[in-house]
């Protein structure tokens, strides 16, 4: 299995989502909601199944509801130097919840509270699973692949504390997908991707994922020493220099946009910026 995605059916009657597998221009079900509850089920190897065009497809969160949704500050250098913090010893993190998460394609609602809403690419971690307290071995076992996180932020509500998850936690806000992909696609666990944001096609962000403070493996033997991991969790493993917050003037998201978060080899969120 490369490549995994969860879709919305709307046709013939269905309705409700499949966890996927990508073959050439198809789409293959897997017997399965949704691919956290394939991973729920031990990753079942199958042939056939019914099929779906890939052209046109309505992607689905890759995992709808992830038990937990941990995210990742900090972790790129150049984006610590942006945001004028000192490197961290340890992570940061903070949580997200099932319902934040929108598809890959969705539209994102500008929330009518906020004047400062900001874009930040991220690679995420998904777990395929349970693991707890991880060896680096066992932390690598655990990673079922790859996923795209667009981590949009609500500022102005984030910096209204020094704890930052209610700017980070709006409702129907955070595009993740379209894609799972497993590490042999994209070199192992500990990846080198290319990682960018576009907005109208100007290129915001741009870094690599080999720079990471802390590796995909580190983040899941730290963030299991502290809870237990499950199948179809996620870890945001944090975003690079470029966010609209940290330039000079600021910029921000005001509806009309479209925001392009990529990875190499894994795929992109495409979203278009709407005003509620």
């Amino acid at each position: 299995m490369s490549k995994l995605a969860t879709i919305r059916l709307h046709h013939d009657g269905a309705d409700g989502t499949r966890a996927v597998r990508v073959e050439r221009d198809v789409l293959v079900d897997l017997g399965f909601p949704d691919v956290g509850a394939w991973l729920a089920a031990g990753s079942p190897q199958r042939t056939g199944g019914t099929t779906y065009p890939l052209k046109g497809a309505d992607f689905a969160p890759v995992v709808p509801n992830p038990s937990k949704v941990i995210c990742v500050g900090h972790n790129y250098s150049n984006h610590i130097k942006e945001m004028g913090r000192e490197l961290p010893a340890y992570p940061t993190l903070f949580p997200k919840f099932a319902d934040s998460l929108i598809g890959a394609h969705d539209d994102i609602v500008k929330p009518a509270e906020t004047d400062a809403l900001d874009w930040e690419v991220e690679l995420v971690v998904v777990i395929g699973k349970p693991v707890r307290r991880a060896s680096e071995e066992q932390a690598a076992a655990a990673i079922a692949g790859f996923t795209v996180m667009n981590d949009v932020s609500v500022r102005d509500w984030q910096f209204r504390t020094v704890e930052w998850t209610q700017g980070k936690i709006w409702d129907s806000s955070t595009p993740i997908g379209p894609y799972l992909v497993t590490p042999n696609e994209v070199g192992g666990v500990r990846p080198a991707l290319t990682v960018r944001t576009t907005v109208d096609c100007q290129i915001m962000q741009q870094d690599d994922t080999s720079t990471l403070l802390f590796d995909p493996v580190h983040l899941v033997q730290y963030v299991s020493t502290i809870i237990r991991l499950s199948p179809g969790d996620i870890i945001a493993t944090g975003t690079p220099a470029g966010v609209g917050h940290a330039r000079d003037p600021k910029v921000y998201l005001v509806g009309g946009e479209t925001v392009v978060t990529e990875i190499e080899g894994i795929g992109a969120c495409v979203n278009r910026v709407t005003s509620q």
